[in-house]
């Protein structure tokens, strides 16, 4: 509770939680935000074929300034003021109530775990360059099946060993690029930046647009497991500004150096070109490194995705817009073992769709999802000025509606553009997750499962206890 009496946080009391557990610290969660929306230029390919080398390179300097900065900002503003698992949807919950709030954690939810299942599938994209049996069929299937499964049961063990191990993935995938830019200096030439693409090749706005978002999205899934953080009014802000910094050089670097140095048939700028690339510049040994470098770096962005998506299971349990028993944690490693099945599932029933469907439906749900967050930001300014906010955006509100209106035009034309079968899929998930809230209201009234207790305190603001 704050100085004006206003209830800012939660109030749990979990008795799986009360042991001793390792905090995340900064380091690690650099890291892991890095891997929630990056994990290096593998996937970034395509925004050349699509447009060509100059709106590619305009693309990746420009959006982060209209998207990923407002995006952090906003993260590290409500994460410091409700410190708690569940992130955005604890913050749509305070701002608009219960139906709101169930509905974010459906569309970010299953954005998430769609968006997690690109991840084997972009990794298998690299390894059948090396074993082309993987290139279709059941070889390919199973290999999607075993590799989501395997990484699932490493972040079981804990969010302490996902971070560290997150920092490792960071320096070994990242490493061939380095040298890689560092060897085609020699060979660039400045006026192939400035090309608008091949003559006869019409522009793919879908595939540019949503391999930009795509790569520069998901700045506030860090935001589920803010309980898990050791100090985050203060780790949050910090953690978060590296980040930014950190993932837009890692992405701005190579594709200098690649669209400077090697002139090919634009077309051939699929996911996975970067490895033929590293072949042109240095040699075959670079294009393998950078090969092993995207399976890591597809592990890094698995596990930092699916620990938020299992996070955000918890901490609506927490809050009692799921049942109680959606909160619990493993006996040995204290983690949302529930939720990291469930995210699991999903993510293997969706892994049938091709890379462009799963991030397109990946992306549409999550723009009606920042859609919300950026109404629920804007409200809690507006409504609630005296909640405790240990970061503020230093903007007043008239500037604030304005830094969410650009980001959200964005978010419209991802919207408008989306194909039949993403409207599709979107539109049969936002209305079970409707229905849903509905059946949940429904087992609260009959009482068929137990759910966290709300109760009034003296000064008539609510606490939830567990």
């Amino acid at each position: 509770m704050d100085g004006e009496g206003n209830l800012s946080t939660p109030i749990t009391a979990n008795p799986n939680t009360t042991k001793k557990v390792k905090k995340l610290t900064v380091v690690p969660l650099i890291f892991l935000i890095y891997f929630e929306v990056a994990g290096g230029p593998y996937g970034e390919e395509p925004a050349v074929q699509a447009a060509g080398p100059l709106l590619a390179l305009l693309g990746f300097l420009i959006f982060p300034f209209i998207w990923s900065v407002p995006e952090a900002l906003i993260t590290a503003e409500l994460t410091t003021a409700f410190p708690g698992n569940g992130g955005f949807v604890v913050w749509a919950e305070r701002a608009f109530g219960p139906f709101w709030g169930s509905l974010m954690g459906t569309w970010k939810f299953l954005s998430g775990v769609i968006n997690i299942a690109a991840f084997p599938v972009l990794c298998i994209d690299y390894i059948k360059k090396i074993f082309p049996v993987l290139e279709s069929g059941w070889p390919r299937q199973l290999a999607v099946l075993c590799s989501t499964l395997a990484l699932s049961f490493l972040n079981y063990t804990g969010l302490t060993i996902v971070g560290y191990v997150a920092v490792l993935l960071a320096v070994v995938s990242l490493s061939p690029f380095i040298i890689m830019s560092l060897i085609a200096i020699p060979q660039i030439k400045p006026h192939r930046w400035v090309s608008l693409g091949q003559k006869g090749l019409k522009k793919d706005w879908n595939l540019f647009f949503n391999t930009l978002f795509w790569n520069l999205n998901f700045w506030d899934n860090v935001s589920t497991l803010a309980g898990e953080v050791d100090k985050p009014q203060k780790t949050f802000p910090l953690a978060l500004f590296v980040a930014v910094i950190f993932t837009c050089v890692s992405y701005l670097i190579p594709l200098f150096a690649v669209t400077g140095a090697v002139l090919v048939d634009q077309t051939q700028w699929e996911n996975g070109f970067h490895a033929q690339a590293a072949q042109i510049i240095a040699g075959k040994w670079l294009k393998i490194w950078i090969e092993i470098g995207a399976v890591l770096s597809a592990i890094g962005l698995f596990e930092a995705q699916l620990s938020s998506s299992a996070y955000q299971v918890l901490g609506m349990a927490e809050i009692g817009i799921l049942p109680k028993f959606c909160g619990v944690r493993s006996k040995w490693f204290d983690t949302p073992w529930l939720g990291i099945l469930v995210s699991t599932l999903i993510t293997i029933g969706v892994s049938y769709m091709t890379f462009t469907d799963i991030i397109s439906s990946a992306n549409f749900l999550y723009s009606l999802g920042m859609l919300l967050e950026f109404g629920s930001f804007l409200w809690l300014r507006w409504k609630s000025p005296t909640i405790k906010r240990p970061y503020r955006v230093p903007l007043n509100l008239p500037l604030l509606i304005v830094m969410c209106l650009v980001p959200s035009g964005f978010l419209v034309l991802i919207m408008v553009i989306a194909t039949k079968t993403v409207y599709f899929v979107s539109g049969v998930m936002t209305v079970a997750g409707i229905g849903f809230f509905f059946f949940i209201k429904l087992c609260k009234t009959r009482k068929w499962v137990e759910f966290s207790v709300e109760e009034d305190n003296q000064d008539g603001h609510e606490i939830r206890v567990l």
